[in-house]
Parts: C-alpha cells; sequence; structure tokens
C-alpha cells in the first residue's frame, strides 16, 4: 500500500486545501455559525452555491455540466480534506451524487439542460424512490406500477425510506411496466414531480425526534414521457449507474460521521471518569478510527494503481457501523446520569442515529454476502425466481 500521493492526487489536495482554507471560514462567518451541523436548509444552499460558483459544486460530474470529471480517487481527496475542516456538509445528496450522474450518464440533451443547472446551484432538491415495503435489498423485486397512456405514464404503488422526500422537487423513480417478463427487464426509470398530483409524502419520526426519511403514496401520477430516462425496460440498467455513484457519493460524506474520539476524550475528563475499563474503550474507538483510515488508504491506493475494489468497500462499511454504535454507547456510559438528558449534538443524539449506521446504504447482511462471495469464494444465495416472468415469482 503506497500512502504518498501522486502527483495529480497532491494537486488536487492542494488546491482544495487552499479553497476551504479560505471560503469555509468565510462562509461561517456570513452565517453567523459557530457551531457543528445540523445547518439550517438556506445556509446549506449557501455553501452549495459557493462550491459551485469556484467549480467545486459538483466533481463526479464532466467539465461540460459544471463539474470538474472527478473519478473515485480525486473524490475522496476532496472529501479528505472537506473532512478535516468539517466542512462536509449533507446537502441535497441524492441530487449531486444519483440524480445528476444518472442525468449525464443516460438522460436526454434537454434533461440535461432542464434539470442540471438548477440542481448545480442547490434551487432544486432530489430524493430517491427505490425501496418498497417489499423490496429493499432485492431492489428488482419492486412492484409499482407503471403503464403507459398515450404520451404519459401512469403511476401506481408505495416507496419508503426515501430521504428527504418531504422538501424535495423531484425524485429518481424505477417502476415496473412488464411483469410478463423476469423481474430484472421489466422496469423503467423515471423523474418524477413531487409535486404531481397523486403523489402523498408521508414523513416517518425516527428515534431522535427527526423525520429524515418518509413513506411516498403513489396514486396514478401522471409522469410525461419526457421523463423517462432511457428505454422501456432499461430501468434496471439505469438504476446500477445511480447505485454505482450512490456508494461514491455516501463515501464524499461519511468521514466524521461517527461520534468523534476527540470529543469523547472531553467528556471523559470533564466527568471524570478516565477509570482503566473507561480508558480501554476509548482505545478501542481510536484503533478502530485509525483502522477505517488506513483502510480508506488501501482503498485509495488500489484506485490509484487502476485496480477495482472487490469487498474492501463493504468491510468499511461494517466497520463504520460498529465504530458509530461503539463510540456512541461508549457516550453515553461516560455522560452517566446526564446522557439520559436530550443533547443536539452530543453521544445522545448520536446513539439515537447509529442504528441506521447498520441499514442504509446495505443492511450489515449484505455486506457480509458480499465479503462472503468476493473474499471467502462462498457461493451466491440461490435465486430461483431470477428467470421467471415477475407475475409468477
Amino acid at each position: 500500500m503506497d500512502l504518498n500521493d501522486t502527483p495529480s492526487m497532491a494537486e488536487i489536495r492542494a488546491e482544495a486545501r487552499a479553497f476551504l482554507a479560505d471560503a469555509w471560514p468565510a462562509w461561517k462567518r456570513e452565517h453567523a455559525i459557530t457551531g457543528e451541523p445540523p445547518y439550517a436548509l438556506a445556509a446549506m444552499r449557501a455553501w452549495q452555491r459557493t462550491l459551485a460558483e469556484h467549480g467545486w459544486g459538483a466533481p463526479l460530474w464532466p467539465p461540460e455540466v459544471g463539474g470538474r470529471g472527478f473519478g473515485p480517487v480525486e473524490l475522496a481527496v476532496w472529501s479528505q480534506e472537506k473532512a478535516k475542516v468539517a466542512a462536509n456538509v449533507p446537502f441535497n445528496i441524492v441530487g449531486f451524487g444519483m440524480a445528476g450522474p444518472t442525468i449525464v450518464t443516460h438522460g436526454s440533451a434537454e434533461q440535461k439542460e432542464r434539470y442540471l443547472p438548477p440542481l448545480l446551484r442547490g434551487d432544486e432538491l432530489w430524493c430517491q424512490l427505490f425501496s418498497e415495503p417489499g423490496a429493499g435489498s432485492d431492489l428488482a423485486g419492486l412492484s409499482t406500477r407503471a403503464e403507459r397512456d398515450g404520451d404519459d405514464w401512469i403511476v401506481t404503488g408505495q416507496k419508503v425510506w426515501s430521504s428527504g422526500a418531504h422538501e424535495a422537487d423531484f425524485g429518481i423513480l424505477l417502476a415496473r411496466h412488464d411483469p410478463s417478463v423476469p423481474k430484472h427487464q421489466g422496469l423503467t426509470y423515471f423523474i418524477c414531480d413531487m409535486r404531481a398530483p397523486g403523489v402523498e409524502v408521508r414523513p416517518l419520526k425516527q428515534l431522535s425526534g427527526e423525520a429524515h426519511f418518509s413513506e411516498v403514496f403513489l396514486e396514478n401520477v401522471r409522469i410525461p414521457d419526457a421523463g423517462r430516462i432511457g428505454e422501456p425496460g432499461e430501468g434496471w440498467t439505469v438504476a446500477r449507474t445511480t447505485l454505482l455513484y450512490e456508494r461514491m457519493s455516501l463515501g464524499d460524506v461519511t468521514a466524521g460521521i461517527t461520534f468523534p474520539f476527540d470529543k469523547l476524550v472531553a467528556i471523559a475528563r470533564q466527568h471524570d471518569r478516565l477509570d482503566p475499563v473507561a480508558r480501554q474503550d476509548l482505545v478501542g474507538v481510536y484503533t478502530t478510527e485509525r483502522l477505517l483510515e488506513q483502510l480508506n488508504n488501501r482503498i485509495l491506493s488500489k484506485l490509484g494503481r487502476g485496480e477495482i475494489p472487490t469487498a474492501e468497500g463493504s468491510v468499511v462499511k461494517l466497520m463504520l457501523a460498529e465504530l458509530g454504535t461503539r463510540a456512541a454507547n461508549l457516550g453515553l456510559r461516560l455522560l452517566g446520569p446526564q446522557g439520559a438528558v436530550r443533547g443536539d449534538d452530543g453521544p445522545q443524539q448520536a446513539f439515537l442515529w447509529e442504528k441506521a449506521m447498520h441499514l442504509g446504504g446495505g443492511t450489515d447482511e449484505i455486506q457480509r454476502n458480499q465479503i462472503a462471495e468476493r473474499v471467502l469464494g462462498l457461493p451466491r444465495d440461490p435465486q430461483p425466481d431470477r428467470d421467471q416472468p415477475f407475475r409468477d415469482a
């Protein structure tokens, strides 16, 4: 593993560091921000405009549509520099990391002209309408229906776990138009206006008291054929592009999402809890952080050699979820009775969020299956319905 930057990586790192050193403090001063996330939506939009004005708004996109043409290596360097100054503002992740690259790759010229510029400016928000109550890990098993009606499609179904759907202007939607073919073949991909008649968004209240996710009901929603991305039946191919970029975009904001070690140490000192057991647990958190750092470096080094990582991403995801749980639980123990009192930016909030880290972006079980198949060489789970018509499965 080579931990040294290549010349191109060093150039991007220096440019990113110089930009953030000036722009990030200026943005915080302008909006009178002295603490850490969550930030107000208006402030996040302002930060996105700043990024876009200086060429950092959507680095994964090609230059001709306002991006920088970054690949995984360059994006990782940018993410590392943002994480160092806590500038990983999680704004419109679905829009920039999923919808945008999908439209760039598969969208028509008209779709690119209509949707990419306002997305880049932070004017329009997006959500993902993929998962359903009966189709999460097996996404191709979804049952939301899309029926052609002249120049429109009529869509009916239910989606769930749609992050930010209550604020979104548009959603990327996967629906089934042909149940007579196997499940991966009968899907079509759409852009859905979230304010269209028949769209109902119901926020789902979480343990933390927030409602970040929503369930979305679609009742005879009329989507113009101009809102279709790709040909009918190509939905799974288009969706795979979205999922590929989803993994990259999540990597762009994951650094720093667990409760940090230095804050745990500060809590332990403040509450005089640096006993041998607490010190051992703190060492465990610190060690896991460093292991994750080196594993990310290993992935970056592999990408820099032109190799494609296999199960490393699944290992990182599992370790990140475990670190989140360990750090949050330790934080509550260090707080003692005070841990029962709500704290908006303390380990209490991290404790209420950490369960989601074991589910979002692929459950722990899915990650372990990936490791079993790609590292241990174990056989895939049988899929008897893969080649059957969906209506018979």
